[in-house]
């Protein structure tokens, strides 16, 4: 099965796609190809940047989904700083080569959003998980499982896209989100939940099981 209601190249990076794609043809237009290679191939990075391919979609019902592309940088106990409780934590860090595509872990309730400014820490830091500009999500399964969901500014993203508030449903799978340039993805999760990955494993948003609800 797979969710996918949007275009193959994100919606959010069609202004720097159309921009690096300009400034490939004038300066190409102007002094040849030469001298714009460079831009070509900053256009190719863009345009790899924001792509936004389809998945599969696993249905287990107790499995908890990659929210993102990337690697896994922490599997741990730890306090759940939205919800106050005990959790166990995994989170994934992007880098720019990544698809930065933001995918509900669950089917669930939005019970809350919160939005905290922050700093632009190296996202692959523990650290960043508490200090850096985030935005959090408290998910609520058909079962009254607790799942919170939390993007994390990087070095270099500067922007967190976040389209849903409280009261959204989501389906696991579904694109709420997205994260400009280098980022993160935390995921606290009940106590008894069993991780699926291991540190340093590479998983793929929505396809990637990361963890069984208890």
């Amino acid at each position: 099965m797979s969710n996918y209601p949007h275009p193959i190249l994100a919606r959010e990076g069609w202004p720097f796609i159309a921009i690096a794609l300009a400034l490939a043809l004038v300066v190409t237009g102007a002094a040849g190809l030469g001298w714009a290679l460079p831009f070509w191939l900053l256009f190719v990075f863009v345009v790899q940047f924001f792509r936004d391919p389809p998945r599969h979609i696993p249905q287990a019902p107790k499995a908890v989904l990659a929210p993102a592309d990337g690697r896994i940088v922490a599997i741990e106990p730890t306090r759940d700083p939205y919800l106050n409780r005990d959790c166990m934590k995994i989170s994934v860090f992007m880098n720019v080569f990544n698809v930065h595509s933001n995918r509900s872990p669950v089917d669930g309730e939005v019970v809350q959003r919160w939005y905290n400014a922050g700093s632009f820490l190296n996202a692959a830091l523990d650290k960043a998980s508490v200090e850096n500009e985030r935005n959090a999500l408290h998910l609520r399964t058909q079962d009254g499982q607790d799942v919170t969901c939390v993007q994390v500014a990087g070095l270099v993203a500067r922007r967190i896209l976040c389209y849903v508030e409280a009261g959204a449903k989501l389906a696991r799978g579904q694109r709420y989100g997205f994260i400009r340039f280098g980022s993160r993805v935390d995921v606290y999760l009940p106590p008894g939940t069993r991780a699926r990955v291991t540190i340093g494993d590479k998983v793929s948003a929505s396809s990637t099981v990361l963890a069984e609800l208890p």
